[in-house]
C-alpha cells in the first residue's frame, strides 16, 4: 500500500488507468474456445468442463434439472435460505420502480410520436463459481430480467469438481424462475449462450459477472447477442472525514480487496492522522482475520492507495479520475457531496451502510461498471432487459410541410432515391 498526496498523478497512475486491455494471450486463448465451441458444440463445452473443472464430466450433466421450490429450500441452511429471499424480495422492489413507460404524444399538426419499450426474448445470466460460490448473482441478474418481461433466463455455472452445483445456487434459481440451467462456466459458457449448441439455444443478451477468460468471451461475442458490459476486478473509494472509524474504512478496503488478487481499492481524506490509523490497521492482525488472507495480502501490497487530499476539491478530482465502482461516503454532511458526483457505479451513505449491503440486501443491483467504464456506463438495471422502438406517424399537414427540406437534406448527402421518397408524397411534383 501506499499513502501519497492527492495531486501525485504519477503515483496515483495505476489506480486511475482504466478500460478493458486484457493480455494479448488471453485474447488468442478465448477466440480459440469460441470458435471452437462454435465449431464443436456440445462436445466442446464438455471437453472443456472436463479440462477445467469436472474429470467426469458428460453431456448428461450440462442441462441441470432445478429442485421444486420446497426440496431445493431444504437443501441449503436456513438462514443462506432466509437471506435469499430477503434479496430476492428487496432485489424485485428496487428494480420493479426502474421500469420504464412509453412515450407517446401528438403535435398540433397531428403527428404521432412514439418510443416503445419492449422486453429482450431471452437472456443468458453467467453465474461465477470459480474461487467463490454467488447466489447473489443469480437474484441480481435474473430478477431484473424477470422484473422485466424476459420470456426465457438461461443460467450457466461452473460445476464443481463432481458435477453437481451448489445447492444455494439451485436455491436462487428455482426462487426467481430461472426456465433453464446449465452446469458449464468459462469462456465456454458464453460462446454457447451467444452461438447455441444442440443443447443450449442462443440467446438475445448475456449478463453477469466472470473472470477474466468470461468477461473476455462476452466482449468477443458482442454483435452476435448483446452484453451488459465487461466487469473486470472489484474496486471500492472510501472518501473519509475527521469523523470516521479507521476501522470501517480499512473494513471496507479489506472486503473487496478479498474478491479479487486484481482488485484495486482506495481511501482519500483530508485527515493525514485517519490514513495512517488505516494503514496500521491494514498492517496488522485486523487485515488478516479473513478466511481469504492471501488474496487480501496481494492487493494490500500492490493495490491499495491512502490519499491525502489538501481540500474536497482534489477529493472530488480523484473520485472523477477513479470513477469507482463501489464509493463509501463516511463524511458527517454526505449530501454535500452528492451533487459533485458524477462517476461512480454505485455510492453507499454513512457509517451504516456497508457496500456489502448492495452486494446482497440492500436491493440495488452488485452487477457496477469496472475499470473507469462509470464514466459512460451504468450498473444493471430493469431497463437493461428492454429495447425500444420509435413509431412515426406524420400527419398529411406535417408532411406536406417537411418534403422540400427533406427531399433537399436526402439530395445534399448524395441519396437520390431518399430525396424522391419525399417527393412522391401528395402535393409533390416529380
Amino acid at each position: 500500500m501506499i499513502l501519497v498526496e492527492a495531486h501525485d498523478r504519477a503515483a496515483l497512475a495505476p489506480l486511475y488507468a482504466g478500460g478493458w486491455d486484457p493480455p494479448r494471450d488471453i485474447r488468442t486463448r478465448v477466440a480459440a474456445i469460441v470458435d471452437d465451441v462454435r465449431a464443436r458444440g456440445d462436445d466442446a463445452l464438455v471437453a472443456y468442463t472436463r479440462q477445467y473443472d469436472d474429470p467426469a464430466y458428460t453431456i448428461d450433466r450440462l442441462r441441470v434439472d432445478i429442485p421444486s421450490s420446497k426440496h431445493a429450500r431444504a437443501l441449503v441452511p436456513q438462514e443462506i435460505a432466509a437471506g435469499l429471499e430477503l434479496a430476492r424480495e428487496r432485489i424485485e422492489e428496487f428494480h420493479t420502480r426502474q421500469r420504464p413507460h412509453d412515450i407517446s404524444y401528438r403535435t398540433l399538426d397531428g403527428t404521432l410520436n412514439e418510443l416503445l419499450y419492449r422486453p429482450i426474448s431471452s437472456v443468458g445470466a453467467y453465474v461465477p463459481g470459480g474461487t467463490a460460490t454467488l447466489p447473489s448473482s443469480v437474484l441480481m441478474t435474473v430478477v431484473p430480467a424477470k422484473v422485466a418481461g424476459v420470456q426465457r433466463v438461461a443460467v450457466t455455472t461452473p460445476p464443481a469438481r463432481d458435477g453437481s452445483v451448489n445447492a444455494a445456487i439451485l436455491y436462487a434459481c428455482r426462487l426467481c424462475g430461472v426456465d433453464e440451467l446449465y452446469a458449464v462456466g468459462g469462456a465456454q459458457a458464453i460462446a454457447a449462450l451467444a452461438y447455441g449448441t444442440v443443447t443450449i439455444a442462443p440467446v438475445d443478451k448475456i449478463v453477469g459477472p466472470g473472470n477474466i477468460y468470461v468477461t473476455e468471451a462476452k466482449r468477443q461475442v458482442y454483435g452476435m447477442c448483446g452484453i451488459d458490459g465487461l466487469a473486470g476486478p472489484s474496486e471500492v473509494l472510501v472518501v473519509a472525514d475527521e469523523r470516521a472509524d479507521a476501522r470501517l474504512v480499512a473494513g471496507e478496503l479489506i472486503a473487496q480487496a478479498e474478491h479479487d488478487p486484481l482488485a484495486r481499492v482506495a481511501a482519500v481524506s483530508r485527515e493525514r492522522s485517519l490514513l495512517e490509523a488505516v494503514a496500521e490497521l491494514l498492517a496488522g492482525d485486523f487485515a488478516r482475520e479473513t478466511g481469504r488472507g492471501e488474496i487480501v495480502a496481494s492487493v494490500l501490497r500492490d493495490r491499495t492507495y491512502l490519499i491525502v487530499a489538501a481540500n474536497d476539491r482534489e477529493i472530488f478530482d480523484v473520485i472523477e479520475r477513479f470513477a469507482p465502482e463501489h464509493l463509501s461516503l463516511q463524511v458527517a454532511n454526505p449530501y454535500d457531496f452528492v451533487p459533485h458526483i458524477r462517476r461512480a457505479g454505485a455510492i453507499f451513505v454513512g457509517a451504516d451502510t456497508p457496500v456489502a449491503a448492495g452486494d446482497y440486501i440492500a436491493g440495488s443491483n452488485h452487477v457496477l461498471p469496472t475499470s473507469g467504464a462509470a464514466r459512460f456506463a451504468s450498473g444493471l438495471h430493469t431497463t437493461d432487459f428492454y429495447r425500444t422502438m420509435s413509431l412515426i406517424e406524420n400527419s398529411r399537414e406535417r408532411m406536406a410541410g417537411d418534403r422540400e427540406a427533406l427531399a433537399a437534406l436526402a439530395e445534399f448527402e448524395g441519396l437520390p432515391a431518399h430525396a424522391r421518397t419525399a417527393l412522391l408524397r401528395p402535393g409533390a411534383e416529380i
